[in-house]
């Protein structure tokens, strides 16, 4: 019985009505009263029942509606409920901050009238496919808000079905502001590009003897043809027959200022600073290229650089500019680390670095570049790609990061192993593509 028994009676006599819903613990059962009173006798009919189950449910049941109104009132993510055919039954109130729409001026409307931006048409009618067969998706998409704001969102949808026929018959989404996240990725894009372009100015500052050499030689070729033709026009008379000598004369200049103009171009290309161009490489080509940039400052050193191409040219998906700057990097890397181990001995001798190029078993297309350096432990390889990591006194330790970041950018790996010449082997992986050739077999390099 309830503690105020006996005020519930002289109530319920006093006024004359019945008093219901009067609750009291025992425990763990939990009772209803109902007191009802009869006028002309002056007494009261007491009922209770166990009412445990219904109230323990009822109170779970207020709990869960408390924390649901309390998540979707207050969280910043857009959820929302949609028809089959995208049409809004009904959304949180954050609707307000992602859209510029209240919950109530959604419903009923298209998915297509208020997500209006670039090709959302199209990736509507992908995920309401992909929600059919999977009952799952996500899609980014850029949208305009009602204040005519541009932002990304990021949602994710899940299908309900009906029971027995599987049919979609509603789609939750929940929809998330990630403008931040894009505009900060673009930063960092931007200023990963512009970090590239200017450790190529770098580069090519450090490669200026290289550079003049590689122009000296086409420009010297063009000097000799050129003085050599005058000397036969001026015999013209006397030796009529050297003017073909003339002819031939003339077209080796043109041969070698084309020579000049192309390394000029490579030039101008390099130290270009834009998007990232991404297209097939022909891997060849591009490490004879850079291995006759490199040339001149390995033979100041006494280093040899080796090529080591396979017979059919494997083609990657790259851009150009930036795989040449990474194979720069690796080749002058290992140059320096020849000289370092030349240092440590005795006696001077000439050392190689040896630029393969090949196709594993996994049909992935490798560019290993091996020196014969000091070689580095477990360890000292680990930390080699960290930035700003560098065992150089005057180096800045960003130059196999940046390699490293954009090897991965191209969708391969850039990795180091110690070789059998005692240096290191480093490696450009790259997966496998359509245009994969044959596999070409490296064959050990040996000091």
């Amino acid at each position: 019985m309830p503690i105020n028994t006996n005020a519930l009676i002289q109530s319920a006599l006093s006024q004359n009505r019945a008093i219901d819903q009067v609750e009291s613990r025992i425990g763990s059962v939990i009772l209803l009263w109902c007191f009802i009173p009869d006028a002309d006798t002056q007494q009261v009919l007491i009922r209770g029942r166990d009412a445990t189950t219904d109230i323990l449910t009822q109170e779970e049941a207020t709990r869960s509606s408390r924390l649901y109104r309390l998540i979707t009132e207050n969280t910043t993510d857009l959820i929302s409920r949609h028809a089959p055919d995208g049409r809004f039954i009904d959304a949180t109130p954050a609707s307000w901050r992602l859209l510029g729409y209240w919950p109530e001026e959604l419903r009923g409307q298209r998915l297509e009238d208020i997500f209006s931006g670039h090709q959302t048409d199209t990736l509507f009618a992908e995920t309401r496919q992909k929600l059919r067969d999977d009952g799952y998706a996500t899609m980014t998409l850029q949208i305009t808000h009602k204040n005519g704001a541009r932002r990304w969102l990021e949602i994710a949808s899940r299908a309900i079905r009906e029971t027995y026929t599987g049919a979609v018959v509603e789609v939750i989404s929940v929809s998330r502001d990630i403008t931040a996240r894009i505009e900060s990725e673009e930063q960092n894009r931007l200023l990963a590009d512009e970090l590239a372009h200017t450790a190529r100015l770098a580069t090519l500052g450090e490669l200026a003897s290289s550079i003049a050499h590689e122009m000296n030689q086409p420009l010297a070729s063009i000097v000799n043809f050129a003085s050599a033709s005058q000397r036969f026009l001026r015999k013209r008379d006397q030796h009529p027959e050297q003017l073909s000598k003339v002819d031939d004369g003339l077209q080796k200049i043109v041969h070698h200022a084309n020579r000049a103009s192309e390394v000029i171009k490579r030039l101008r290309a390099f130290l270009r600073n834009g998007k990232k161009s991404m297209g097939p490489v022909a891997l060849n080509t591009v490490i004879s290229d850079v291995s006759r940039l490199c040339q001149w400052e390995a033979d100041k050193h006494g280093v040899k650089i080796l090529r080591q191409l396979a017979h059919e040219d494997p083609v990657v998906t790259a851009d150009p500019i930036l795989l040449e700057q990474v194979l720069i990097n690796l080749i002058r890397n290992g140059i320096e680390a020849n000289v370092d181990a030349c240092d440590k001995q005795t006696e001077t001798r000439s050392s190689r670095i040896l630029v393969s190029t090949l196709i594993n078993d996994h049909h992935e297309t490798l560019i290993v570049v091996t020196d014969e350096g000091p070689g580095l432990d477990e360890e000292g390889i680990r930390q080699m790609f960290q930035p700003f990591y560098t065992s150089k006194p005057k180096g800045l330790g960003l130059g196999l990061s940046m390699s490293r970041s954009i090897i991965e950018g191209f969708g391969g790996f850039l990795d180091a192993l110690p070789a059998e010449t005692g240096g290191l082997s480093l490696i450009c992986r790259f997966p496998n593509t359509p245009n994969t050739n044959p596999t070409h077999k490296q064959e050990p390099f040996n000091a």
